[in-house]
């Protein structure tokens, strides 16, 4: 039987979290670094195990090798702090397994020039506009936008709730067709209005990745059955080949497994074996560009 291809298209790395969203200061408390601050309530951010707080590429690796996920995109939030020169490190270091995106600070003035700069450095610019204000697309932002399309970028985006910022992802959309988009947590698979993100897909270039979708659904828990559902709705609208699978790693697997994150695709019969093949990888490695992989072959528990 052909090797099953995993790809994760959205995860998140660090070394240290220290930053403020809205005044607000995010940062992991001591003796365990593990936990943070989080809008003035103490949270598990990573796993308890992970006590010095350093969420690795080496730890990732080997979540990755275990749970045979071949290669994974990173990408980037206001309420981890800018992680670009790690991030650089990382994708340097192991060119073969991760696609990083790039930040900049987009909320104040002039952030363009150091965006500039990422696009040199970085093969996609991430905005996650869902913690920018509502109306998030100005002039400054806009010139960025055909920046990345000039350039060949990838851009990764996550949207408020619903509807709230789909028109202005349409006027990105108009304005850039050629812009490669890649749209986060499943549309806020949750929440009223979601399918209006899903819709997006409908275009050439923009596509649609989970990440998050296990926290989403974090009530119903494992097998996340609605979880499902919603795949096979937002399939219905856009096409299989137009999502991606992703983790939101390290933060999801503070509830289950890493492996537990994608397996509930794997095994579930609501999905053709195609439909998994294109969720699980194919479409990820496609769209990112992903080269040549890693063969990874499955290692038994010490329960086996």
């Amino acid at each position: 039987m052909e090797e099953l291809l995993i790809i994760d298209a959205h995860s998140h790395l660090w070394l240290n979290q220290d930053t403020s969203v809205n005044g607000q200061p995010i940062y992991q408390l001591e003796p365990n670094r593990s936990r943070s601050l989080f809008f003035g309530e103490e949270r598990q951010m990573l796993p308890p195990f992970m006590t010095d707080g350093q969420n690795t590429a080496e730890r990732f690796l080997s979540n990755m090798d275990y749970a045979q996920v071949a290669a994974a995109v990173v990408t980037q939030e206001f309420i981890d702090g800018l992680q670009n020169s790690y991030l650089r490190q990382v994708e340097n270091r192991y060119p073969d397994r991760f696609f990083t995106f790039g930040m900049a600070d987009y909320r104040h003035p002039g952030f363009l020039r150091h965006a500039e700069k990422l696009s040199k450095e970085f093969k996609g610019i991430k905005v996650p506009a869902a913690r920018l204000p509502r109306q998030f697309l100005n002039d400054e932002m806009m010139q960025m936008m055909h920046l990345l399309e000039q350039e060949g970028k990838i851009l990764g985006i996550e949207l408020m709730d619903g509807d709230a910022q789909v028109g202005q992802m349409k006027e990105i959309i108009q304005e850039c067709p050629k812009l490669k988009i890649a749209i986060g947590h499943f549309g806020m698979v949750t929440r009223s209005g979601w399918l209006e993100q899903i819709k997006l897909a409908r275009h050439k270039n923009v596509y649609i990745e989970s990440g998050g979708i296990t926290w989403l659904f974090n009530d119903e828990f494992y097998p996340f059955p609605s979880a499902v559902h919603a795949i096979k709705e937002a399939a219905g609208l856009v096409g299989m080949e137009k999502l991606m699978w992703g983790s939101d790693y390290p933060r999801t697997i503070t509830a289950i497994t890493y492996r537990m994150s994608y397996d509930f695709i794997q095994k579930t019969q609501e999905l053709s074996e195609h439909e998994k093949r294109l969720f699980l990888g194919e479409n990820a490695k496609q769209f990112f560009g992903f080269g040549k992989l890693p063969h990874l072959p499955y290692v038994k528990n010490m329960s086996e």
